[in-house]
């Protein structure tokens, strides 16, 4: 039976964001941000590890997330400069440790921290028999505008078009393949999977797995973790 690997690349910086850490060690109601999504990611037991991949220089996650690595729970300072080189980097190190190119590898972003661990399943649930594999995603709800010199020049039509999210989860063999051919420009790993002509499955996701990218989206996901009673968890 083939597995299941979670693989999160953990070694940006996230400038965006501000702050004196790199976005995924912000705090986040006195936790590091990264903590939320490795709590939902180490509850869902059909994984078979959750492998984080870290920039080679850092310094901040065994001191803000101690203790962390175990048997499910993989670290790799194998990290690139690009998402995409993070990821091709941790799928080397996921194939040193035993996957194979049948295994599944669900990619997920830091910065997601709002993840539920069900989302994860339904997403394993619906593409586990799929050829290509998929991605959790949501179906644009508001009027989308083409912008010219800060202006709207045109609204464009929003049937068909849905907004990606993470985790997305491919083949090994297909993701690696996929993501050589794309080089460092994939923005994500279902885009370079359609470049090799494959049709990725949209499984339809959750307004709260929102990426964090804004300082004002920390406030969001702040008020939001309360409601869950969230601020304490199991992945420090």
């Amino acid at each position: 039976m083939n597995r299941f690997f979670a693989l999160v690349p953990c070694a940006g910086v996230g400038r965006r964001a501000g702050g004196d850490l790199p976005k995924q060690y912000a705090p986040l109601l006195r936790r590091p941000m990264a903590a939320y999504t490795l709590d939902a990611l180490c509850g869902v037991e059909r994984l078979q590890a959750v492998l984080v991949v870290l920039a080679p220089q850092d310094r901040h996650f065994e001191a803000l997330l101690p203790g962390f690595a175990a048997e499910r729970r993989w670290l790799a300072a194998c990290g690139g400069d690009s998402r995409a080189a993070s990821v091709a980097n941790g799928l080397l190190e996921l194939q040193r440790r035993g996957a194979a190119d049948d295994d599944w590898v669900l990619v997920h972003d830091a910065a997601r921290c709002l993840l539920r661990s069900e989302w994860v399943e339904r997403l394993i649930d619906a593409c586990a028999g799929d050829a290509v594999g998929g991605l959790l995603a949501l179906p644009l709800a508001d009027t989308l505008k083409s912008a010219r010199d800060g202006r709207s020049a045109m609204t464009l039509d929003r049937a068909g078009k849905w907004l990606a999210q993470t985790p997305q989860m491919f083949r090994l063999g297909l993701l690696r393949a996929a993501l050589a051919a794309a080089g460092a420009g994939a923005t994500d790993e279902a885009s370079a999977v359609e470049a090799l002509g494959h049709a990725p499955l949209l499984v339809r996701g959750e307004m709260e797995n929102f990426k964090l990218t804004w300082p004002a989206d920390f406030d969001v996901a702040a008020r939001l973790l309360r409601t869950r009673g969230a601020s304490k968890g199991t992945a420090t």
